[in-house]
């Protein structure tokens, strides 16, 4: 097994880290797409690991990067995958079904928090430091400000504001477990992602036709949408989440959430010219600082 280096301040994270949060920032709209064509929960998860297990394999071959063959690390894998894809995706497609994209992200944006609570039990070498509780905290203030929650959020429920709560939990136990028996694995980020995204698709397959039936063609929309959230936001996104864990740590990584609904706004504004008000370009800054604070280092 081979084990990872960090130095506390390199920042060769920080480009792997950018596209993931742009790749990550589209996902919810894309879940959104599907449930509201009435794809079931357990089948949008099922399509995200399935598309995403196939580009991983895709990208193996090409570049001849071997599979795990060891039990020990496809054992890891599957609890990995257990906890941050098959668990994390059928909630939160759950939740979307009963709250907006925007409160979706909102939620995920716990996601470090969650993390923390993780990080002593499974990673005892990843300090915990005052800094860094403090840098997820004026993150998370950031996001909120992004979103201008004052106003208000309509269309939340109970049930579906538990669900993506429940999705970052597992999140962030999925980010403590993978820098403690997973990152470190032998193996490229794209063969031990791949392996992650196959266990996955296993688990999915079982559990999704006994809790949502047979499913049906969702139509040209939704299948576009699901094919790209596959390849996009699941299989290129979970390598470089592995290479960002294995550089940063688990804490930090976590951080991406906060950077999401940054990119969610941006391509708003964009495409959809949506408007970008003073709390955007606020949130922002608050959301930047939080991630540099965190990698602070400090007394723990």
């Amino acid at each position: 097994m081979s084990t990872a280096t960090r130095s506390p301040h390199s920042l060769a994270w920080l480009p792997g880290f950018a596209l993931l949060s742009a790749v990550w920032g589209s996902s919810f709209a894309l879940i959104k797409i599907a449930v509201d064509a009435g794809v079931a929960p357990p089948w949008v998860a099922f399509a995200r690991c399935a598309v995403g297990a196939l580009t991983l394999l895709a990208i193996c071959a090409i570049t001849r990067s071997p599979l795990p063959r060891d039990r020990i690390t496809w054992g890891h894998a599957a609890v990995v995958a257990l906890l941050a894809n098959a668990v994390p995706f059928v909630l939160l497609a759950y939740g979307e079904q009963h709250v907006d994209s925007v409160l979706a992200g909102l939620l995920n944006a716990t996601t470090p928090l969650m993390t923390l609570l993780f990080v002593p039990l499974l990673v005892p070498t990843e300090r915990i430091t005052a800094l860094r509780i403090v840098g997820l905290l004026v993150g998370f203030a950031g996001v909120l400000c992004v979103l201008g929650v004052w106003r208000g959020i309509a269309s939340a429920t109970v049930t579906g504001t538990l669900a993506c709560l429940g999705s970052t939990a597992c999140y962030g136990a999925a980010f403590a477990y993978t820098q403690r028996f997973f990152a470190g694995r032998t193996g490229s980020a794209a063969a031990l992602s791949g392996a992650q995204l196959v266990c996955a698709s296993a688990e999915l397959a079982v559990v999704a036709p006994v809790l949502a039936g047979l499913p049906a063609w969702p139509g040209v929309p939704a299948g576009v949408a699901l094919l790209a959230l596959g390849a996009l936001g699941t299989g290129l996104a979970y390598v470089l989440n592995l290479g960002v864990v294995r550089a940063a740590g688990p804490t930090v990584a976590s951080t991406v959430t906060y950077v999401i609904p940054l990119w969610s706004t941006a391509i708003g504004a964009v495409l959809l010219a949506e408007p970008v008000g003073w709390n955007t370009v606020a949130g922002g800054v608050l959301v930047v600082t939080g991630v540099v604070v965190t990698r602070l280092p400090g007394r723990a």
